[in-house]
């Protein structure tokens, strides 16, 4: 199984792209759902919703929907992940007030957020069983074998990442693969649109990841232009 959607849905620039001019902001999601079947939601990471919030994603959200949630830069920037017991029980409560609607936690952590195995093991040690976690690593000291093995032995995701900058690895360490494509822009991130080559190489990868039975949730979040909306249209066409 595969899920294709965007990095967000509300957007000023999308207009005309995904949503017709001057639809209302709250509308903007109705107008998302018919084209996508998931979407990752970056606003949590400047401030995280209110239960409520979760609770109304999960009325308004249509059947078979799947919603990925960014986790908050309280937890990963400013402490990161240091005594995360706070955020997890908030994190958690919120992930069920969601259902069926869950899709996978996004922990993003800081570029400047260095190696350090115990503090991830203690962090993913604390979430609750059934809450799938990606976990996209912005600093080289990451990239090791035995952090792959700890990501495995917890069920967590490594996140496999495409942009200017970032190192692509296409690595799996759960029963689901989390890739954000980030642009393909050499030397800004979030930049550009991945032509017809890119995309089918793309689509090749994520066959080759569902052959094995492994689920992927794969987000653009090249979002100019609206660049993001026609790329995840385009990979959707590609592996339907």
């Amino acid at each position: 199984m595969a899920w294709i959607g965007t990095s967000g849905w509300s957007y000023d620039h999308w207009e005309d792209v995904l949503y017709p001019a001057s639809t209302p902001s709250l509308a903007r999601l109705d107008w998302y759902v018919g084209s996508f079947r998931t979407v990752e939601l970056n606003a949590s990471f400047y401030r995280w919703p209110r239960d409520a919030t979760f609770a109304s994603w999960r009325r308004r959200l249509p059947d078979g929907f799947r919603l990925s949630v960014k986790a908050p830069r309280g937890l990963t920037h400013a402490k990161k992940l240091y005594a995360p017991e706070e955020w997890v029980e908030r994190i958690a409560r919120c992930w069920r007030l969601l259902g069926d609607r869950q899709g996978m936690l996004l922990v993003q952590l800081h570029p400047r957020h260095e190696r350090d195995d115990a503090r991830l093991a203690y962090f993913l040690d604390r979430l609750p069983r059934g809450l799938a976690a990606a976990v996209e690593f912005r600093h080289a000291s990451w990239l090791d074998d035995r952090v792959f093995d700890l990501l495995a032995e917890h069920r967590a995701a490594y996140v496999v990442m495409s942009g200017a900058g970032l190192p692509c690895v296409l690595r799996a360490t759960a029963p689901q693969v989390y890739v954000r494509l980030h642009g393909p822009d050499r030397e800004h991130l979030y930049g550009g649109s991945y032509g017809e080559d890119d995309l089918r190489w793309w689509a090749g990868r994520v066959r080759e990841w569902e052959a094995v039975g492994r689920e992927v949730f794969a987000y653009f979040n090249n979002d100019g232009g609206g660049n993001a909306v026609r790329n995840a249209r385009r990979l959707g066409e590609l592996l339907s």
